[in-house]
C-alpha cells in the first residue's frame, strides 16, 4: 500500500468569523417604548405606557433578578398592545431618582429596595391600636431624609385616641402631621385634605400592618378593592393584608381627574438600616447633627463626655422631648454597632 499523498482539498476549511453571530451583540431596541411599573408579582410586571395602554411584562434576562420595582421608569419591546395573553418585555430601567430600601433586619446587610422615583413618602400610624412606635417613624424619616424624600405623618384612627403628643417635635423637622378619621362625620373633610397633599404627586405609603394603609387606599381610590384586616387582640400587632406594592392612579374628590399616584406597600414589622452609613443616619437627625459636629472626631454618641447629652439637658435640666430624640438616635446607632459585618442572603 502507498502512503497517501495530501493535497489542499484535505484542508478544512472555516468560515470567516465575521459571519458568525456573536452572543455578546445586543439589538440597540431603538423601537422600545416607556412605561411606568406599577406592580411586580411573580416574575410578571404590570406597566402602563405614556399612551395609558396596560401591559404584562417579563423582565429580560440580562438585567437580573430584582432588578425591577414598582416605580420604575423602563424600556419596553415586544407586544405592547395590552391585549389579553400579549406579553412584552422590559429591556432596560431607567436611572432612579431615589428609592426607598431596607434590611431585613438590623443584622442583615442585603439591601432590598421596595420602591422607586417617589416624591413622598406617607408614613402612616394609627392613634391607637396598634400603639404608634416612635422608632419606626424614626426610621422612615432616615430613609426619607437621605434620599431626598419629602416626608409626610398621617395618623389613623383619631376617632378612638387623640393624636400622640410626641409627634410635635416632628413638625418642628418641617414634617406635616395630617390627622384623619376616615370613619367619622370629619371624613370628607379628611379626605379633602389628604387630596390636597397627594395630588399630582407619587406617594408611597408605609407603616405597621392594621394601621389602616388599605382603608386610606380604597377611600382615596374607590376601585382599588384593597383587602383590609383587623389589629390581633393578643399580640396588638395588625394581620397582614397586602402582599406586594402596587402604584394605583389617584382619583380626585367628586371622581374628578388627578394627576397623582398612591404606592401601597405591605405592612412591616421591621425596617432595617444597614445599608445606611452611621454618618448619614447622623444627618437625618437635623435637629442634633449641628451639635454632634461639635463632638470630638471619635465620639461614638454615646459616651459621658457627648455634647448631645447638654443639648439634650440644657442649664442640666433634661427636656423629655430632646431627651426622647437623642434615645432614638442613639438605639439606631447602637444596633448598627451590635450589627454583625457577615453578608446574610
Amino acid at each position: 500500500m502507498t502512503p497517501r499523498e495530501y493535497d489542499e482539498t484535505d484542508a478544512r476549511v472555516r468560515p470567516s468569523r465575521s459571519t458568525r453571530p456573536r452572543s455578546k451583540d445586543r439589538p440597540s431596541h431603538s423601537d422600545a417604548i416607556s412605561a411606568l411599573v406599577t406592580t411586580v408579582d411573580r416574575g410578571r410586571q404590570t406597566c402602563i405606557t405614556d399612551d395609558g395602554v396596560i401591559v404584562t411584562a417579563m423582565r429580560a434576562r440580562e438585567l437580573g433578578p430584582k432588578s425591577v420595582v414598582v416605580g420604575d421608569q423602563v424600556s419596553l419591546v415586544g407586544d405592547t398592545s395590552g391585549s389579553e395573553g400579549s406579553l412584552a418585555r422590559i429591556v432596560s430601567v431607567k436611572d432612579r431618582r431615589n428609592s426607598l430600601s431596607r434590611t431585613v433586619d438590623d443584622s442583615a446587610q442585603v439591601e432590598r429596595t421596595i420602591v422607586s422615583n417617589i416624591d413622598q413618602l406617607v408614613i402612616v400610624i394609627a392613634a391607637a391600636n396598634p400603639e404608634p412606635r416612635r422608632g419606626l417613624i424614626d426610621r422612615f424619616l432616615v430613609s426619607a431624609f437621605t434620599e431626598g424624600i419629602v416626608p409626610k405623618i398621617v395618623v389613623t384612627k383619631t376617632d378612638l385616641n387623640e393624636v400622640p403628643s410626641f409627634l410635635a417635635e416632628y413638625q418642628g423637622l418641617d414634617v406635616e402631621i395630617i390627622p384623619t378619621a376616615i370613619k367619622s362625620t370629619s371624613r370628607d373633610k379628611d379626605l379633602a385634605r389628604l387630596h390636597k397633599v397627594l395630588d399630582g404627586k407619587i406617594s408611597v405609603l408605609v407603616g405597621h400592618s392594621g394601621v389602616g394603609k388599605s382603608t386610606l387606599i380604597n377611600a382615596l381610590v374607590p376601585d382599588a378593592d384593597r383587602l383590609t384586616g383587623d389589629v390581633n387582640e393578643a399580640t396588638g400587632r395588625g394581620r397582614h393584608t397586602s402582599s406586594s406594592a402596587i402604584a394605583l392612579p389617584l382619583v380626585g374628590p367628586d371622581d374628578s381627574e388627578s394627576h397623582g399616584w398612591i404606592i401601597d406597600t405591605p405592612g412591616i414589622r421591621a425596617f432595617g438600616l444597614s445599608h445606611i452609613d452611621n454618618q448619614k443616619i447622623i444627618d437625618a437627625f437635623s435637629d442634633l447633627s449641628e451639635v454632634a459636629a461639635n463632638c470630638l472626631s471619635n465620639c461614638s454618641h454615646s459616651e459621658e463626655t457627648c455634647k448631645l447629652d447638654a443639648w439634650a439637658s440644657p442649664e442640666g435640666i433634661a427636656n423629655p422631648h430632646r431627651t426622647a430624640r437623642l434615645a432614638s438616635l442613639r438605639s439606631l446607632l447602637a444596633v448598627k454597632e451590635s450589627a454583625p459585618t457577615t453578608l446574610e442572603d
